[in-house]
């Protein structure tokens, strides 16, 4: 459902976009890429002759194939300071003698080292759609700059732009729900990235009264979420994605519910990545759920562990010693016959649902929730936790409270976490010391249960 409904909204969006700028650029010349470029800065006439060579640019770009597309961003990217008044600027930095003449002559330095595509890249905001035609050139930008220093470059400048024009002041909070345009419920199904949204059922399902769903909006792209958060209202931590899910279980009073269990969270535009909104979004959600239900106690995530296969698979391949107890490994090749533990363990979870055959599940379950804790807690790369969802949580203020096996039994869950996942506890009291002692010294708060998994090898 979610490409067949992603790919008739893009087509939509191009078609509307491109006939409104088709038409505002009907009356400018037909120029040669780089001229059209050069007469953008040149800024001859008013502004809705500006606006119009503005539209006119961005369709010569949004009909270009993918080679045309990178072309166009090389050719904005070549628009850059000029290297002579750069020169001419900092030897006047150098040469000034006193603190006034040197902070005039570093604002010169400043001047001359903005670059003209600055001044292209701001002329799109003009036209209609034009914020989200930049956040969408960004997302191209990215995908298709690889080692390519001017494109790097020509990033550096729209990352710096987009993170000013998106910066949280700007963004309002809204709720999003069953009775909200069709055009934004589509665009959840298009967005979601966590659980894929199997059903129009299934979206109103995430959307009913035991469910709340909120997103940031900027005021230029108020059609457009930013990013969403998806949260169920439960009695207790929830440890299963696949009940909280299920579309035939009853809908609980709201008022009876003592848990706000978060468990999706996707970004939707690709263009504003590196950008963060998340943080902010889940206390955001904490403060108007506290508002709304004071009978909610518990703050809490039921989150993925993207990167425990990939961890664990290299690891038992490579079969180091102590990974294992004694006990472990003669369980695990009792359960399922190899040379040893590690070869057994990888044996089962290499094969589909082997969770329900009951002995192998005995065997296996308590050394893959003892691994998990050690991944979450120990397992580094440049001082933050390995796990991406890990690190995003920790840095937000969290602890790892809970871990849960079968927690996501798809093929997904079974891929990426052998089922596992884990519940982040937020305590809108303790989330500030939690993120400085993440974010300070690289300390992973957790309960005692999560601890004393996590401690040693065996």
């Amino acid at each position: 459902m979610s490409e067949a409904v992603s790919t008739g909204l893009l087509d939509r969006t191009i078609r509307r976009i491109t006939t409104v700028w088709r038409d505002m650029a009907s009356g400018v010349p037909d120029e040669t890429l780089e001229a059209q470029m050069r007469t953008c800065l040149a800024g001859r006439g008013g502004e809705v002759s500006a606006r119009n060579r503005a539209a006119k640019l961005a369709e010569t770009y949004l009909a270009a194939d993918e080679p045309g597309r990178r072309d166009f961003l090389r050719t904005l990217a070549s628009f850059d300071s000029d290297p002579d008044a750069v020169a001419a600027a900092y030897a006047a930095v150098t040469a000034a003698e006193d603190p006034a003449e040197r902070s005039a002559a570093k604002a010169e330095l400043r001047r001359a080292l903005e670059p003209p595509r600055l001044k292209l890249l701001t002329q799109f905001v003009s036209i209609p759609d034009g914020c989200k035609f930049l956040v969408d050139l960004r997302g191209a930008l990215l995908r298709l700059r690889g080692s390519d220093k001017m494109l790097t470059a020509l990033d550096a400048d729209l990352r710096g732009l987009l993170a000013a024009w998106f910066d949280i002041g700007f963004l309002e909070l809204r709720r999003i729900d069953w009775n909200s345009p069709a055009a934004l419920l589509e665009k959840l199904v298009t967005y979601e990235s966590v659980h894929a949204v199997r059903s129009w059922r299934d979206l109103k399902n995430r959307l009913d009264a035991d469910r709340r769903c909120y997103g940031f909006f900027h005021p230029r792209m108020p059609g457009e979420p930013l990013i969403f958060v998806e949260v169920a209202l439960v009695k207790g931590l929830a440890g299963s994605v696949q009940d909280l899910l299920n579309e035939k279980a009853p809908v609980l009073d709201p008022a009876v519910a003592d848990s706000a269990i978060f468990y999706s969270i996707s970004n939707c535009q690709a263009g504003l990545a590196g950008i963060s909104f998340g943080n902010f979004l889940i206390k955001r959600v904490v403060e108007e759920l506290s508002g709304e239900f004071s009978n909610l106690k518990t703050f809490a995530t039921l989150s993925p562990i993207p990167g425990f296969r990939r961890w664990l698979d290299t690891l038992l391949a490579s079969d180091p010693e102590g990974l294992l107890s004694d006990d472990e490994s003669v369980s695990l090749v009792s359960a399922h016959p190899a040379d040893s533990g590690c070869a057994a363990l990888a044996g089962i979870i290499g094969k589909r649902s082997w969770w329900r055959h009951s002995a192998v599940r005995q065997a296996a379950e308590p050394v893959l929730v003892r691994l998990c804790a050690r991944y979450l807690m120990a397992e580094s790369k440049r001082n933050r936790a390995l796990d991406p969802v890990a690190h995003f949580h920790l840095s937000n203020g969290a602890r790892v409270e809970r871990l849960n096996m079968l927690g996501d039994t798809s093929d997904k869950g079974a891929r990426e976490s052998a089922t596992l996942m884990v519940n982040y506890l937020y305590d809108p009291a303790k989330i500030e010391e939690w993120h400085e002692d993440y974010a300070g010294e690289g300390k992973r708060n957790a309960s005692t249960a999560v601890r004393k998994l996590a401690r040693g090898w065996s």
